[in-house]
């Protein structure tokens, strides 16, 4: 699964795993448009269960508050698809699941767009003790390719973290 979703090789999977392990850090995900992909994709590593603590599927607006910590606010102010909106995951993520690090999800995946934000915005965000990243990308494609992307975009985002991945 790891290589055909997320176009990354088993090995980098395996690669952040081992760094979680190793830095005895723990990673957790509050994921919107993905809906459990990326959490899915690093639980593909055999021994994922000592570093994966957990996620949040946070697809509803009114979801992103209740489970991931989004604050009210932010989302009227903002919209659910936003760069802020994705470091809130992100924080609620690490904050509500008790992890290291916490990564955060959203943008449209299509069919329409949603919010004045076309098919294809992604917004991925990484909150830990190495501070707060984040990157906005539009991801071409179908809707398949453009949530492919995003758990790409969260691993590598992840891997730099890490320092498994250069650049």
């Amino acid at each position: 699964m790891s290589g055909l979703l997320t176009g990354l090789p088993a090995e980098q999977l395996t690669a952040v795993v081992a760094a979680l392990r190793a830095r005895g850090e723990t990673v957790a995900t509050a994921e919107s448009l993905t809906a459990g992909l990326l959490t899915a994709a690093l639980t593909s590593v055999p021994g994922s269960s000592a570093v994966v603590r957990g996620g949040v599927v946070v697809y509803a607006t009114e979801l992103k508050t209740s489970l991931a910590g989004v604050p009210e606010t932010l989302l009227a102010e903002r919209g659910p698809v936003d760069a802020e909106v994705a470091v809130a995951l992100a924080e609620g993520a690490r904050d509500r699941c008790g992890a290291s690090i916490g990564i955060g999800l959203t943008g449209v995946a299509g069919p329409d767009p949603q919010d004045g934000k076309p098919v294809g915005t992604v917004y991925v965000a990484l909150a830990g003790p190495r501070g707060v990243r984040s990157v906005a990308l539009t991801e071409p494609g179908s809707r398949e390719s453009v949530r492919a992307g995003a758990v790409r975009a969260a691993l590598q985002l992840l891997a730099h973290d890490l320092g498994t991945l250069d650049g």
